[in-house]
């Protein structure tokens, strides 16, 4: 590919996951029933650790763009862009349709007593604390690792794990969400690949 493609698919990606982020917020207001707690006793047995909060934020997004240097043409990256787009549909039918909340006593465990708890708060103030079956988070670091499993090998299953781990710890989610998120990215990617 021309360095002009990379240039545009980076800028669209760009575009896209900001765009994506206005639908899950839209979710978050239009809901058609009550939340719900899905809380397990075994949630209760991971501990809180906000500093995984730097994994849950900051390498989410840098593997989800290094996808623009894994296509090999603009064609390819327009199939991705729409593989992520029908994972988006499935996941907000969830949430509209069976919203599930993490129970209040979770975020007021942070008491901004350092960066990575304040930047926790500061996520978690744009992050409502619905929308949390299945993952988002792992549902789409799954999809990821499905694309770019042939050009890294198994090392691609780090993401959705450490995603997965970042997901407990910060308790963004119920330990339930974590395989719905798994199986939601690996349904899609193979939904699709019928398709594509």
């Amino acid at each position: 590919m021309k360095p002009s493609d990379y240039v545009i698919h980076l800028t669209l990606s760009v575009f896209l996951i900001v765009g994506v982020y206005q639908f899950y917020f839209w979710c978050q207001r239009h809901q058609l029933a009550e939340p719900r707690e899905l809380k397990l006793p075994m949630d209760e047995w991971i501990p809180y650790r906000p500093n995984w909060v730097w994994i849950y934020s900051f390498l989410y997004y840098p593997v989800i763009l290094y996808i623009n240097w894994v296509v090999e043409s603009p064609g390819q990256f327009t199939r991705i862009a729409v593989s992520y787009m029908l994972l988006l549909g499935l996941q907000m039918a969830f949430f509209v349709a069976f919203p599930v909340v993490t129970p209040v006593s979770w975020r007021s465990k942070n008491g901004r007593r350092n960066y990575s708890e304040r930047f926790l708060a500061f996520v978690q103030k744009f992050d409502a604390s619905s929308n949390s079956f299945p993952s988002m988070h792992v549902s789409v670091a799954m999809l990821t690792a499905l694309h770019i499993y042939p050009r890294v090998g198994p090392w691609a299953a780090a993401f959705p794990v450490l995603i997965a781990l970042s997901c407990l710890f910060t308790k963004q989610h119920y330990l339930i969400d974590i395989p719905a998120g798994a199986a939601l990215g690996w349904f899609t990617f193979k939904l699709f690949a019928l398709v594509a």
